[in-house]
């Protein structure tokens, strides 16, 4: 099927690139490519990695850099049609079928017309999202979909192929200009390939040193800058260890905004065992780091900063 590409689109990876740094957003060039050829290509982007990488945020970049309306479908374990697609308003139509047997109406078939037609249709995310305007077609994050079940999935080849769906009392709607549409998994499990084969894959990975420092500076920056050194070099070094959650870049964000709160220039172990809550979420790893990891890595981190 022949689309039109959407109005306002980048024209290149460059323009990706810049579009993404123009909204804050700090990308690599692979990450910047499969952006621009799933927009290019109409074709839904699926985001994989680890929670707090920057997958969502993605979708809402883009929304923001491309003046879309933003529609989120979070999903959740048993999460159906009724929630993600569509409903109908039952007590709107039972209070209009009363109302037409209260006046007489005996059309069966007529009644039946009038009561799942569009009027009485509530629109949930997936079938809010088909119905975008040309050229203003909107942002569609289905985010975290390895929390609901394979089920699910099956219902959104559809969706991610054709760009329609189908309402038994209505019929088939497409959408008149495809959503951009981004799904995110943080791989709790796998997602069946039928569904990867319908969009174009790219794992977001954690950022290197440089690149996360130069997002702690756009997020944070009134943080000092030997501060945002240390904060960056010691999550860096904290992610080579076999904790049960390593930090992601928000950690990243969260930890330098609350030490710059506290009026902190530098790290020092007590401030580290102070505010490790918000860095790490699960005991056992703020048991380690604070019974003497956290000490060791901080050592390392000053001396690199001091040697270099």
């Amino acid at each position: 099927m022949n689309r039109k590409t959407g109005n306002g689109l980048p024209q290149s990876i460059d323009e990706t690139l810049a579009l993404l740094e123009g909204a804050d957003y700090v990308a690599d060039r692979a990450l910047a490519t499969v952006l621009f050829l799933s927009l290019r290509m109409q074709r839904p982007l699926f985001l994989e990695g680890e929670a707090g990488v920057g997958k969502t945020e993605i979708a809402k970049v883009l929304a923001q850099a491309l003046d879309r309306r933003l529609i989120r479908l979070q999903c959740y374990e048993g999460l159906d049609v009724s929630s993600a697609v569509y409903e109908w308003n039952y007590a709107a139509q039972m209070v209009e079928i009363r109302m037409e047997e209260a006046t007489g109406v005996s059309d069966r078939k007529a009644m039946e017309r009038n009561v799942f037609s569009e009027k009485y249709l509530i629109r949930r995310p997936i079938l809010d999202a088909l119905s975008g305007r040309d050229g203003k077609a909107p942002v569609l994050l289905i985010d975290e979909l390895d929390r609901t079940d394979e089920a699910f999935e099956a219902f959104l080849l559809e969706i991610l192929s054709d760009f329609q769906v189908t309402v038994p009392e209505l019929g088939t709607i497409s959408a008149e200009e495809p959503p951009i549409i981004v799904i995110t998994t943080n791989r709790t499990r796998e997602i069946h390939d039928a569904l990867k084969r319908r969009c174009l894959y790219h794992w977001v990975d954690y950022p290197d040193a440089a690149r996360e420092l130069e997002i702690v500076r756009r997020k944070v920056p009134h943080a000092n800058q030997r501060l945002s050194d240390e904060v960056v070099r010691f999550i860096q070094r904290l992610r080579e260890l076999d904790l049960f959650k390593s930090p992601g870049v928000a950690e990243t964000i969260d930890w330098a905004s609350a030490l710059t709160e506290l009026d902190k220039i530098a790290l020092d172990p007590e401030t580290i065992s102070d505010t490790l809550g918000v860095l790490l979420k699960y005991q056992d790893d703020i048991a380690r780091i604070d019974e003497g990891e956290g000490r060791r890595l901080l050592k390392e981190v000053k001396a690199e900063l001091a040697e270099g």
